[in-house]
């Protein structure tokens, strides 16, 4: 689940000469336009510290038994929800979420610490093997392996980094969070709820700093493994930087996820599911569901009903309890929007309903808006569109529709509708080629199952006991007899 990280490449000047790099942080309400904070970016030496200290505390820290590190967690959680309030009102000021959407954000990363605790200790136990054709025993043991560098984006402020931290503090590593510049305000105070759980000093931390300084991060000695989400752009950058240090990676980046409406679907099931899987966290998730490849033979049925749906959404302040969507989290995610709809309305699309935003209003309010006729080469069809826009594509048949769904440089998530629950599982398995699929539903992470993606989605996978054995030394110890 990312945002797509358009600012984490950076600006280029007329003349090709880098923007100057800033040396502050200002966040600002994308509901308001109201200034919310000024923070100080870190120098070059301030960042290597806290990189230095996550190892000291990584040192004792790894001593602990799996089962000596589950209260922590448990504690966090603990934390978590008694500051659900305070936090969720954090980051509807911070990014635009939903205010009742924080409260589920913070809830479910509390249960992503309970289910860590509970689980780690045995998905993390030492194993014992036979080798030598059964004649002698063997152990592994999955290790810490030091300082992880967490590279989270904006859409998520909690989860993202709680998905990687709880995972890492169960495994024995340190944490050392870059957040994103838009929630920075989420990040520190999640540091601060961490230490107040009694989680030791050091262990996670959070830096504020440029793309530069980022990357000499990633080159620090100290950092043993990366792990990041966000655009499929920056993620070839890190990865690529990562690997010249010979650092391993877990990459989550972006996605166009298709869901298929095939020709037995449910339709009323269909238009629900996915009015609600576009319009998601205002339709900033990484596994929102954004195509919908739609055959011929339920085509008209499922369109009007959709289309009415999203027309019907109530747009406006994140804080109200009636409203059904928010703005977008920054006026650059705004005017990115902007320009992909209308790139793709230039590449032959139709516009059903929406795509006409009022510019001169006061915050980032973009509607609910729907793109049929989404043609190949152009952003509805090729790209990831972060925000509350969905791309309708007709097709011949079932499988004319799983080819198009495929048809994608992406493979993070996807769905498929039908009442033939063994062929969507056939489909699912067999044809898909995503990491995750949704079947006659849509919903964004569960703690007990694998989250991640292939193509340039990225790679390795977080949650259902994966992510605490993505940045461990499987260590292989031979006994004699």
């Amino acid at each position: 689940m990312k945002s797509n990280l358009a600012s984490d490449v950076p600006e280029r000047l007329p003349n090709d000469q880098k923007v100057p790099p800033m040396s502050t942080i200002q966040t600002k309400n994308p509901a308001t336009g109201e200034n919310l904070q000024t923070y100080d970016l870190m120098s070059e030496s301030e960042a290597f510290g806290i990189v230095e200290a996550a190892h000291e505390a990584f040192l004792d820290w790894r001593k602990k038994s799996h089962e000596e590190r589950a209260p922590y967690l448990r504690k966090i959680a603990e934390v978590l929800r008694d500051n659900a309030d305070k936090f969720s009102e954090l980051m509807t000021k911070e990014m635009g979420k939903l205010y009742k959407d924080g409260k589920t954000e913070i809830e479910i990363c509390a249960r992503i610490c309970e289910y860590t605790a509970d689980n780690g200790p045995d998905a993390l136990a030492d194993e014992e093997r036979q080798h030598s054709g059964g004649k002698k025993r063997g152990i592994v043991t999955y290790s810490p392996i030091g300082v992880i560098y967490s590279v989270q984006p904006w859409n998520f402020p909690v989860y993202q980094p709680m998905r990687v931290l709880a995972a890492n503090i169960m495994a024995g590593n340190a944490v050392v969070l870059k957040h994103a510049s838009i929630c920075t305000g989420s990040g520190l105070l999640l540091r601060d709820l961490c230490l107040e759980a009694g989680l030791p000093k050091g262990l996670f931390d959070v830096i504020l700093v440029g793309h530069d300084v980022s990357d000499k991060i990633i080159e620090h000695d100290l950092v043993r493994a990366v792990t990041m989400t966000g655009s499929d752009g920056a993620g070839s950058h890190i990865g690529e930087l990562a690997a010249k240090n010979l650092k391993k990676t877990v990459l989550e980046l972006g996605s166009n996820d298709a869901y298929l409406v095939l020709e037995d679907a449910d339709i009323d099931l269909a238009v629900k599911t996915c009015v609600q899987g576009r319009l998601y966290n205002n339709g900033e998730t990484c596994v929102s569901a954004k195509r919908f490849v739609v055959t011929d033979a339920v085509y008209d049925d499922f369109v009007s009903a959709f289309v009415e749906s999203m027309k019907s959404v109530k747009m406006g302040d994140p804080f109200d309890e009636d409203t059904q969507l928010g703005p977008v989290s920054s006026e650059e995610q705004f005017d990115t929007l902007v320009e992909q709809v209308a790139k793709s309305l230039d590449g032959g699309a139709t516009l059903l309903c929406g795509g006409d935003p009022d510019k001169d209003a006061k915050g980032c309010y973009y509607p609910a808006t729907v793109l049929a006729d989404c043609k190949p080469g152009t952003p509805a069809y090729d790209d990831e569109l972060f925000g509350p826009v969905a791309s309708i594509i007709r097709a011949k048949d079932d499988e004319d529709a799983m080819r198009i769904a495929n048809d994608s440089r992406y493979g993070l998530g996807g769905g498929i509708f039908t009442k033939d629950e063994d062929k969507a599982i056939r489909l699912a398995r067999d044809h898909f080629d995503t990491g995750m699929v949704r079947i006659n539903s849509f919903g964004a992470a569960d703690p007990n199952m694998p989250f991640g993606g292939v193509k340039d989605s990225g790679y390795g996978r977080e949650h259902g006991g994966f992510g605490m054995k993505e940045f461990v030394n499987a260590k292989a110890i031979f006994l004699p007899s």
